[in-house]
């Protein structure tokens, strides 16, 4: 037996050795035979219009050898007869040739039509606009808006019809972002807002990227596009694209502005001069010499605001291989804000890297940014109202330099403003970092499976000091906050795709799980006082020396975190490139809502007709697209919960708003109670909503747009302070669903290119929107809320007033006012009560009555653009009308009987200083908010040198807001209509401004 055992071993040692040297002849003739046929093929590839393509991927099939063509189309490669070319460029379809005894081999690419139409970017895919049955605007990155923008959603001012994005100047607050109306009458965490997608990304921060950076944005609108992102979509969907590299393709570019900012409007207020005439006109004394006229002529608002001036530069490189794109990105943005002391500093980095294997049927890709900002800040809602109020007859500074405080008078605006100003600081950062990870996977044919992780960690710090000499914190030796929180975002999506054609038939299946987790206010904030002295600021809260536990104060920003598990799948049919339908159903579960009802779906069902392939419509030729698309759709709103909302809350108490800590056996000790209901019956707000639109095009497309009508009803509105019986409830308000309230409207984009010859083109786009807001209801079965009031101005006797309603059969922002009669004879304002009655005194807050609201009847925008040779030119005009403002700003100022103790307006020297009510806040002051802006003017210059190495350079200047034409007495038309209060300016408006910018656009 062992005999045998050698035997077989050397056997199979003499085969080992056989196989080897017969596979090293094998390969040696293999390597024999290629090196034989082994030669090397160039060429030249062009385009449709014979001109070289350079940049074109060449690679032969089934290998890993390829190259690039060079700037004139030229290519070189190595290649054995029997093997086959692949030639692949972005917007061309590719051609193949097999390789011959021809040593050359030039190639014509033909463009790729299917490409070159529209693509637009819907969940978890892309289509083509022809097959698109739901409501999309896609804005494309030479359209967006040119400016000083600090936010992304700037870019689509005016662009897309039903989209309203306001803002003001201040360079750190975000702006009011609407979309067909408002939906929800919660304001928190951004309930108002639409839900945006980065690159794949549900609910990334649009703050983490330059708008340099931006291939495309698309805006879902209606619920049969954006229901596939379930209960977060029920405000729509804006989806952002970034740049890439594309295939075949190297690029360096460096873009830059700098502009200057200044006050485009400023309220005419009275100079001191002006004010001593008015009085001692009026037959009043001269004011109280030294402290309240010290013989000055100030302008407050000029000493507060200066010429503001910003730069943005980016630079960026991609790259692509055969198998591979790659590129990176700084931006560094800064703008000082018009206001002194406020400013922000932004720096972004961004880097990518998609890699294919095996034949392109693996694809890695990974994605990487970081968003550092830096904001200087001040205590606004001091120095906006002291500006304008503070006496206009007394300087700044005392005779020893310190600042001029009269702290024993009354009335509004008593803290000087540039002590404000400059004896109180605000600073924060924000460092957010988005990874983002993508396995892709072509599994058959047609078949694919995408695996996606990411995660956003936002580290926010706050960090201010009011000083020993601030007014807000007299006596108190320095009072400093610190707030350090991080927030996390962990996205886990893996989903399939199916695609199939057969015979006239397209059908595409999209089936996926999507996992998500937000960990919020991970972090604490603290607040303390008396420090010995101001070298360091908050820097150091060791060194304060509090006399007593009260005037230690730690933020009240418990940890959340809050779970998302998604089911969701899509289906898509087209027959004969004629008829298109669209279904979509998403199973939504999050941890934010009551245990009844922690899942909810989203259904959606849409189709489309394209007309223009009917036979009949060749007897049409004016025609040259023509579709009719019908939708309807359910979507949710459960943005802004936390994982607190629905259950019951234990916190510490308050009495009257005072300190909710006693003193318990000699320890300082919290007051612990219930400060929240639970309602294992809270969910999501529903909005469902149905669509009809129809696309066309004219004259080959020389004339195209779309109208679209919807309707839009919100079921299940949810409001935090439902009264409810303290014998069933801990508290005397639960957060709960009850209310509906109703957006209905039509929008029209009309695009023309009314000229288009070889050396001047102009192409003009219009779009038109109205919507038209309505609240059905508050209550239901078990919770009744006939109404309730918002918009709690204040002001001189008025701090109970509330100036909005909220009321079933109104819009929100509906105005709730005294109704304004006129002067008496004596010049003093009168009012009609509620019984009629025409009354010289202050109203009652029952004499208050419905007086117009706030939401404009129309948005619209029209861009005009014009080229002539190298010079390009292009405007946008926008606005909205029938929408209406309170003016609280110009009542609180019009108070002649107070002007010994403040400034009043150049408005009121028409009014009698007997008039005690004029600055009561009535319908007086309520003021159309329409108005026309001429938002932008851009012009510029292409420089395409004839060097290789520099593609081209676009030099441009450009003005924003450059005129504007309203009747609004105020800064500026332009207020938040965001929110449960839109469409207030009180005392609170950081002021308009004009820009000017010169820029440069170069790429190699």
């Amino acid at each position: 037996m062992k005999k045998n055992y050698h035997y077989f071993f050397k056997q199979l040692s003499y085969l080992k050795k056989q196989s080897f040297f017969l596979i090293f002849a094998l390969l040696f003739s293999a390597y024999a035979a290629h090196a034989q046929s082994a030669k090397t093929v160039t060429g030249t590839v062009t385009d449709e219009k014979n001109e070289p393509l350079p940049g074109v991927s060449v690679s032969v099939i089934g290998t890993g050898r390829g190259t690039n063509t060079d700037v004139k189309g030229h290519y070189s490669i190595s290649v054995s007869n029997g093997e086959v070319l692949r030639f692949t460029f972005v917007g061309y379809l590719k051609n193949e040739v097999a390789i011959g005894a021809s040593a050359t081999i030039n190639v014509n690419l033909t463009p790729d039509a299917k490409q070159l139409k529209d693509v637009v970017v819907i969940g978890y895919g892309t289509s083509s606009k022809k097959d698109v049955t739901g409501s999309i605007t896609s804005i494309k990155a030479e359209d967006f808006n040119v400016g000083v923008t600090t936010t992304p959603a700037e870019l689509l001012q005016g662009k897309v019809p039903g989209l309203n994005v306001t803002k003001s100047g201040d360079p750190n607050q975000a702006p009011s972002v609407v979309l067909r109306g408002p939906s929800t009458i919660r304001t928190t965490g951004g309930a108002q807002e639409p839900f945006y997608v980065i690159d794949g990304i549900p609910g990334a921060s649009i703050d983490v990227l330059a708008p340099a950076d931006i291939e495309s944005i698309d805006v879902l609108k209606d619920a049969s596009s954006t229901a596939i992102y379930g209960s977060r979509a029920a405000n729509g969907v804006i989806i952002v694209t970034t740049k890439k590299a594309k295939s075949g393709q190297n690029r360096l570019s460096y873009s830059a502005y700098a502009s200057l900012e200044n006050v485009s409007k400023k309220i005419d207020m009275l100079s001191g001069d002006e004010l001593r005439k008015y009085l001692a006109d009026n037959g009043q004394k001269p004011l109280t010499t030294p402290i309240d006229d010290d013989g000055s002529n100030t302008n407050w608002q000029n000493l507060i605001e200066r010429t503001g001036y910003s730069q943005n530069h980016n630079l960026s490189y991609g790259g692509a291989s055969n198998n591979a794109e790659y590129g990176a990105s700084v931006n560094y943005f800064k703008n000082d804000g018009i206001l002194k002391r406020t400013s922000l500093e932004r720096t972004i980095y961004r880097g990518y890297i998609n890699q294919r294997f095996f034949d392109n049927h693996l694809k890695l890709n990974l994605n990487l940014t970081n968003s550092n900002s830096n904001s200087n800040d001040i205590f606004q809602q001091n120095i906006l109202p002291a500006m304008l109020f503070y006496l206009p007859t007394v300087g700044p500074f005392n005779p020893d330099g310190s600042y001029k405080e009269n702290y024993t008078r009354t009335g509004s605006g008593t803290l000087n403003p540039l002590s404000l100003l400059n004896n109180n600081t605000i600073k924060s950062n924000d460092n957010k970092t988005l990874i983002n990870g993508v396995v892709q996977v072509d599994i058959l044919s047609g078949l694919k499976f995408t695996l996606s992780g990411s995660t956003q960690r936002d580290q926010y710090n706050y960090n201010s000091y009011l000083n020993s000499l601030s007014g807000l914190a007299v006596n108190l030796n320095g009072v400093a906050h610190r707030t350090s929180t991080l927030n996390t975002n962990t996205i886990v999506e893996s989903y399939f795709n199916y695609d199939k054609e057969f015979g006239q038939h397209t059908l595409k299946f999209l089936a996926g799980y999507s996992y998500q987790q937000n960990r919020t206010n991970d972090g604490f904030g603290v607040q303390t006082q008396n420090f010995s002295n101001d070298n360091l600021a908050y820097n150091n809260l060791f060194l304060s020396n509090p006399s007593s536990v009260s005037q230690i104060a730690f933020d009240n920003n418990p940890i959340s975190t809050l779970r998302l598990i998604s089911y969701y799948g899509r289906v898509q049919y087209q027959f004969a490139d004629k008829y298109l339908f669209q279904a979509s159903l998403r199973d939504d579960g999050s941890s934010a809502f009551g245990a009844n009802h922690r899942y909810g779906l989203f259904p959606a069902v849409s189709a489309g007709w394209r007309i223009i392939n009917e036979d009949f419509m060749k007897n049409m030729p004016v025609f040259s697209d023509l579709k009719l698309r019908v939708g309807y759709g359910v979507s949710g709103n459960s943005v802004g919960f936390d994982a607190f909302s629905s259950i019951l809350i234990y916190g510490t108490q308050s009495v009257n708003g005072t300190s909710s800590k006693f003193l318990y056996n000699g320890n300082v000790t919290n007051a612990i109670g219930a400060v929240r209901n639970e309602n294992p019956d809270l969910k999501w707000e529903s909005t469902a909503t149905t669509n009809i639109g129809l696309d066309f095009g004219l004259f080959k497309n020389r004339i195209t747009g779309s109208i679209d009508y919807y309707i839009k009803k919100t079921s299940d509105l949810i409001y935090d302070q439902y009264p409810v019986s303290l014998t069933q409830y801990f508290t005397p308000t639960i957060t709960a669903n009850a209310g509906k309230i109703k957006n209905s409207g039509i929008e029209v984009v009309l695009n023309s290119t009314i000229v288009k010859t070889s050396d001047f083109s102009w192409r003009t786009s219009v779009n038109v929107s109205h919507n038209k807001n309505v609240i059905e209801s508050l209550s239901n079965g078990k919770f009744n809320l006939p109404q309730f009031y918002t918009a709690q101005l204040g002001g001189k006797g008025q701090s109970g007033n509330y100036s909005q309603i909220v009321q079933p059969g109104y819009a929100l922002g509906t105005f709730y006012l005294w109704h304004y009669m006129g002067k008496n004879d004596q010049g003093v304002s009168t009012y009609q009560n509620a019984a009629g009655n025409v009354i010289a005194t202050q109203p009652l807050t029952t004499d208050q009555r419905i007086a117009g609201n706030a939401q404009p009847n129309i948005i619209y925008g029209w861009t005009n653009t014009f080229v002539y040779k190298n010079f390009d030119f292009n405007f946008l005009i926008r606005g909205v009308t029938g929408n209406k403002i309170l003016n609280a700003t110009l009542a609180n100022l019009n108070n002649p009987a107070d002007s010994r103790l403040q400034n009043i307006p150049r408005f009121t020297l028409g009014e009698s200083f007997k008039d005690i009510n004029g600055y009561l806040i009535s319908d007086r002051f309520l003021e159309s908010g329409s108005y026309l802006r001429l938002d932008n003017a851009t012009l510029g210059y292409t420089i395409k040198p004839k060097i290789p190495a520099i593609k081209s350079i676009r030099l441009y200047v450009s003005g924003n807001n450059l005129f504007l034409i309203t009747k609004y007495k105020g800064i500026d038309p332009e207020v938040n209509i965001g929110g449960l209060t839109p469409g207030i300016d009180n005392n609170n408006f950081y002021p308009k401004t004009r820009t000017f910018l010169m820029g440069l656009n170069a790429s190699f």
